[in-house]
């Protein structure tokens, strides 16, 4: 049975005609003498007797009318529930997010989302390698992938925001080892690098318009934490190649500056994906938001200090 049809059985029984009853539901007589056939098909006796000018309860459906109207007093109280929940911000959240990430923008995001909601508890799992959902107990990760990877993964995701890479080193590198011009001067630089899966990031592929240069860099360190590049490269032993979002506040306090900004490196974009649409949580929806509100304003305070130009960082 229709919880619609239970209300309007109730509303005939109130005003002791099916004409009134419609009105009141705003709908047709049709409808409403429909909804009342319905169900005394699916209970198989006549709730009501009727006449050419009136219309009353059976015994049967004197008996019926209380438990009808019980039935969907539960019902609505049930989907009051549910709603209630489904706005709240609780429960645990079990998030993966990458070194950098977690050490930086996320930790200081999710403290803030914890103070503001005190219902919430977080279990964060930080790395860069890739995280399985099930091995690791997850129920969503920030990843940096393409909207094709997260479909043939069988994810579903939102996509929060593209995100930029540039070239960066600190004002005492460059005095001491120059600022490189073009691929051919990176290559004699001491670049820092990131490896992950044993496989050496070594092969920088960057662009000025349509030509394309791929660059073997020399290193003497490299690290399977991004969040250690980072920090190499603010101490001034290098040339890193880094995403805009993670090198942003360095860039702004002038730890870190650009170098060949003359040439290009292929956008990539951020997800939060999840194995399955059910796992979405209200929890889950405010970090989103949250996440998406934050890079829009990392990427706000970046243009208006004229460190990245609007087509360097495009929107979604």
């Amino acid at each position: 049975m229709k919880i619609a049809d239970l209300q309007v059985l109730i509303k005939i029984a109130e005003m002791q005609s099916i004409t009134a009853a419609a009105n009141q539901l705003d709908m047709s007589t049709a409808s409403a003498s429909m909804a009342l056939k319905r169900i005394e098909q699916c209970l198989g006796t006549q709730l009501f007797v009727r006449t050419t000018r009136s219309i009353r309860l059976t015994l049967e459906g004197e008996r019926y009318l209380p438990i009808c109207q019980q039935a969907v007093d539960l019902l609505q109280h049930g989907q009051v529930v549910i709603n209630e929940e489904q706005k709240s911000i609780n429960g645990e959240v079990k998030i993966a997010v990458s070194s950098e990430m977690g050490r930086n923008l996320m930790r200081i995001l999710l403290n803030q989302l914890m103070d503001e909601h005190k219902d919430v508890t977080l279990r964060l799992h930080v790395s860069d390698s890739r995280v399985d959902f099930y091995r690791d107990g997850v129920d969503v990760a920030l990843r940096a992938m393409t909207k094709n990877a997260v479909q043939d993964l069988n994810l579903y995701g939102f996509q929060i925001c593209n995100i930029p890479h540039f070239l960066c080193a600190s004002p005492d590198y460059i005095a001491r080892h120059g600022s490189p011009e073009s691929p051919e001067q990176l290559s004699k630089h001491n670049t820092l690098l990131y490896k992950l899966y044993e496989v050496m990031h070594d092969n920088w592929e960057l662009y000025q318009g349509d030509t394309r240069h791929k660059v073997k860099v020399m290193s003497n360190r490299a690290v399977n934490d991004g969040d250690i590049v980072r920090r190499w490269c603010v101490d001034g032993v290098g040339i890193a190649k880094k995403s805009v979002i993670d090198v942003a506040e360095d860039l702004l306090a002038g730890r870190l500056q650009r170098v060949m900004s003359d040439y290009q490196i292929p956008v990539t974009e951020m997800w939060l994906v999840l194995p399955s649409r059910q796992m979405i949580s209200p929890a889950i929806r405010l970090i989103r938001d949250e996440l998406k509100a934050k890079i829009q304003s990392l990427r706000e305070r970046l243009i208006a200090a004229k460190l990245v130009t609007k087509e360097e960082w495009p929107e979604l």
